[in-house]
């Protein structure tokens, strides 16, 4: 299976735009970005779509490879960040505009590749990858997301009690702040009931925004040792470029989908058609097939290599690959006139009913004050 596995490890590819920015400065600090958003696009228009699907069946031990590139990222994702601030510290020859273009650069790397590598990683059942997981999102400043995002969004996507599903004719602009804060006050409270039925206050040591805390703590102080304030500033600015790239990214993956409320009160199941899917071969080496997003709210805890494509009969497709459809997102009248004809052929096709934001939902809190 390494052969298979092999295409996955493009991400690292990412690792030479970083340096050139950071030895040349210039438009060179701005190479991650172009990458990205350029570059990646077109190869994708080329490539195209693939449909091809390993057995959901393949015995773990086939998939040691795809799992090790998301192991080795962890110590790559930590050396890129300390080395481009340590670097920074020591010289002067980049102006301000070229060091927060290449910040901007770093932090695409840190959400588009370390944050899809951390999501992986904490839907596995066993301690050492959902550690992994978690270093990673918290060299992101993003730590909660490993609560709310297992605990929370997988069990509220599509209902207004989830804070990072985006509704018809929201905005990502609109969209970002209840996601953000709304995402941490639900992991706050996701955790706080946790402690309350183990029996413990939720102040008590094992509460994980501790160890967050941390986190965040170490990784400061080693950024103010390696640079002062301007290694402060470098550190913060790539995690802010970080989570809010996966947000955006939660804005594209379930705009407009919403699940049915039954007559028992409940939620009807998760199923395929309540996540867009996108096949486009070369994003998903990127980003690990995590644009087959159906297959993985379908069933949480399959692994990359195994997410299966669906068809338009069993989920709805998204136009291009998600490097496109994040530009898009960020032109909302753009957006809107592309992606509100596709939800309206969506509801017709699976007769969902819209849904409000309901008062005392931290949805609905959020939204209310947005």
């Amino acid at each position: 299976m390494f052969a298979h596995a092999l295409p996955f490890a493009i991400s690292l590819t990412f690792l030479p735009m970083a340096a050139l920015g950071l030895a040349h400065g210039g438009w060179w600090a701005a190479a991650g970005l172009l990458y990205a958003f350029l570059i990646i696009p077109l190869v994708d228009q080329l490539m195209g779509l693939t449909k091809a699907n390993l057995d959901p069946a393949t015995e773990e031990s086939r998939l040691v490879f795809h799992r090790f590139i998301t192991w080795m990222w962890v110590p790559i994702q930590i050396a890129l960040i300390f080395t481009v601030i340590a670097v920074l510290g020591a010289s002067s020859h980049l102006s301000t505009f070229e060091i927060v273009l290449l910040t901007m650069s770093v932090g695409i790397v840190t959400g588009g590749i370390g944050i899809t590598y951390a999501h992986e990683l904490i839907h596995q059942t066993n301690r050492f990858e959902r550690s992994l997981g978690e270093i990673l999102m918290t060299s992101t400043l993003y730590g909660h997301f490993c609560i709310e995002h297992v605990h929370g969004h997988h069990i509220h996507v599509g209902t207004p009690k989830d804070p990072v599903s985006a509704r018809q004719g929201e905005s990502v602009w609109r969209f970002l702040p209840r996601a953000v804060f709304g995402s941490l006050i639900s992991a706050w409270g996701i955790q706080r009931d946790r402690m309350t039925r183990r029996g413990k206050r939720v102040w008590h040591l094992s509460n994980p925004f501790w160890r967050y805390s941390l986190a965040y703590t170490v990784y400061f102080a080693a950024a103010y040792i390696l640079a002062g304030w301007l290694g402060v500033g470098v550190f913060a600015l790539q995690a802010v470029v970080a989570f809010l790239l996966l947000e955006v990214i939660n804005y594209v993956e379930h705009y407009g989908l919403t699940r049915r409320l039954l007559p028992n009160g409940r939620y009807e199941r998760v199923q395929p058609h309540h996540s867009w899917n996108a096949s486009h071969e070369f994003t998903n080496y990127f980003l690990i097939n995590l644009q087959r997003h159906s297959d993985h709210h379908k069933h949480p805890q399959r692994r990359y290599p195994v997410l299966q494509h669906y068809d338009e009969e069993e989920a709805p497709q998204l136009p291009f690959g998600y490097p496109t459809m994040l530009i898009m997102a960020l032109v909302p009248p753009v957006w809107f006139r592309v992606m509100d004809p596709k939800v309206e052929a969506w509801k017709q096709r699976h007769q969902a009913v819209a849904v409000a934001p309901e008062a005392g939902t931290v949805a609905g809190r959020i939204g209310a004050s947005a």
